[in-house]
């Protein structure tokens, strides 16, 4: 059985948000700008303005145009399938992506809720793995189901999935588990995130 969760509305709501955050952003900094021009006597405010603000609407109109509905496609065709093996996650519009997370390979699960997020009631359920690439390692998961209203009983339920075909609970990457309850893939899997772990600190 597979269950389909599409992103809340509110994940759009969220980015034009962000985009808006970005905007107030660039007015300021073309304020900052100004002021500190005209603190040349030989620069009148009129002169900047007509230099600096044209610029910075400019920028603004431009990033609506495309950022905007780039962000409405992404949103449209993301969706999130739990079935009894493993969550796969659908994304892009021009170029179509199918990332598998099976369970097997599931250490844990973070809920993360930005500012952006308590304020719209939604939240971001980031999937952790034992076989986590490298660019995966930098930001700590390898999958994100984001936009989610109802999040609480599907982190229960994925937790059960992960729970029954570990034969134990959850193994998180530095907490020691009892050998004999981690199947042999997880163990390997386990063993090369360490080790990418152990690379990493000393390539620091």
């Amino acid at each position: 059985m597979k269950d389909v969760i599409k992103p809340h509305s509110r994940l759009l709501t969220k980015q034009w948000m962000i985009l808006s955050t970005i905007s107030l952003l660039i007015l300021i900094a073309g304020g900052i700008i100004q002021f500190l021009v005209t603190l040349n006597p030989r620069v009148t405010i009129y002169a900047a303005s007509r230099i600096i603000w044209p610029i910075a609407f400019s920028v603004i109109v431009l990033l609506w145009i495309i950022a905007g509905p780039l962000l409405w496609l992404w949103i449209r065709n993301l969706a999130y399938y739990v079935d009894d093996e493993r969550i796969t996650i659908h994304k892009g519009f021009l170029t179509k992506v199918q990332q598998n997370i099976p369970y097997r390979a599931i250490t844990d699960f973070m809920l993360h809720r930005s500012l952006y997020d308590r304020w719209l009631g939604i939240a971001s359920l980031r999937v952790q793995t034992a076989g986590q690439s490298n660019m995966q390692a930098t930001h700590g998961y390898e999958g994100n189901m984001a936009g989610l209203t109802d999040w609480e009983p599907l982190v229960e339920t994925l937790r059960a999935k992960v729970k029954a075909l570990h034969g134990g609970g959850i193994v998180s990457a530095g907490k020691d588990v009892p050998a004999e309850t981690i199947p042999l893939n997880l163990m390997v899997e386990k063993i090369l995130h360490e080790l990418r772990a152990i690379r990493k600190t000393l390539e620091k």
